[in-house]
């Protein structure tokens, strides 16, 4: 059975219009489904909690951006008999890139109806929080809370985020603890894990990360010098960072980021956490998503 989650919060009359058009293709579909709306925040979360508990199949289709993705993988409990689908509905759309899912409602919800679900990887954290894309902290939490504080709406409003966040930002020190780089000590301007790409809209953090392939890709860039800022905003939006001379670039399958200060955020899908130890390893194979042929043949 298909459960459709709709989060309602700031649903525009544009994406009413997506989701109208969505519905239409599952009920010619012939298949049961129903639909599920999250009123508040937090509702999505506690939906799949009670949809992964019911008996039998389920596809949970998330109809909104990755941060209802987030939420509704972290209330998911059954993996073996519940997957999961994408109708995109967000602004910044980072793992529906990655994934190749159609932005065009009607595409994605063809795809859902007549594609099985396949297994592909997600992070862990230590204390239980999943993650289906990136997570980090230091100056892409920075440009979350500046975006989510402005006044901008669309993708622009993580590009100019990110401009005020090199002039500002300061790197976090905490110490690395992973294969081969035990109790290492930096200085970060950035610092995350990923198993998809991007974060913000289309900042690729990881140009070469795969969905399935096993590994936990790390990246790591110390401190830059305002003077070398520029360029390395560059090659950041060019795809490039790994190639910045500051930057570690890592495959692992877990890793401990452990800042050594009194206060942190840290992010996932864009979801921003208070003082949270980022203690990942990557889970292969352990969700089941409705992929289109193009992502599964990039595995």
């Amino acid at each position: 059975m298909f459960h459709l989650i709709v989060n309602s919060i700031n649903m525009s009359k544009k994406n009413r219009k997506k989701l109208e058009e969505a519905v239409d293709v599952f009920r010619k579909s012939g298949q049961e489904y129903e639909i599920r709306v999250a009123e508040n925040k937090g509702d999505d979360t506690v939906i799949a909690r009670e949809i992964s508990r019911q008996p039998g199949e389920h596809c949970i289709v998330v109809m909104g951006g990755d941060g209802t993705l987030h939420d509704v993988i972290n209330g998911m409990e059954d993996f073996e008999h519940t997957s999961m689908a994408l109708i995109p509905l967000g602004t910044g759309n980072d793992f529906a890139s990655i994934a190749k899912i159609p932005l065009n409602p009607v595409k994605a919800a063809e795809l859902i109806v007549s594609t099985p679900p396949v297994p592909m990887d997600y992070i862990q954290l230590a204390d239980g929080l999943k993650s289906i894309n990136v997570v980090g902290m230091g100056i892409d939490v920075d440009v979350l809370e500046r975006a989510y504080a402005g006044k901008r709406h669309g993708k622009s409003k993580y590009l100019f985020a990110l401009i005020k966040s090199l002039i500002h930002f300061q790197s976090i020190h905490f110490t690395l603890d992973c294969e081969g780089h035990e109790n290492e000590e930096h200085y970060g301007l950035i610092i995350a894990v990923g198993n998809g790409r991007q974060i913000g809209g289309g900042i690729k953090l990881f140009p070469e990360a795969c969905l399935t392939d096993g590994w936990l890709d790390l990246l790591v860039v110390d401190y830059i010098s305002r003077p070398k800022l520029v360029g390395a905003f560059i090659k950041l939006m060019m795809g490039k960072i790994n190639k910045v001379k500051h930057t570690t670039h890592l495959r692992v399958k877990s890793a401990k980021l452990i800042p050594q200060t009194e206060n942190w955020t840290i992010q996932a899908e864009g979801e921003i956490y208070a003082n949270r130890i980022i203690d990942a390893h990557i889970v292969e194979g352990g969700l089941k998503f409705v992929l289109p042929p193009a992502a599964e043949e990039s595995r």
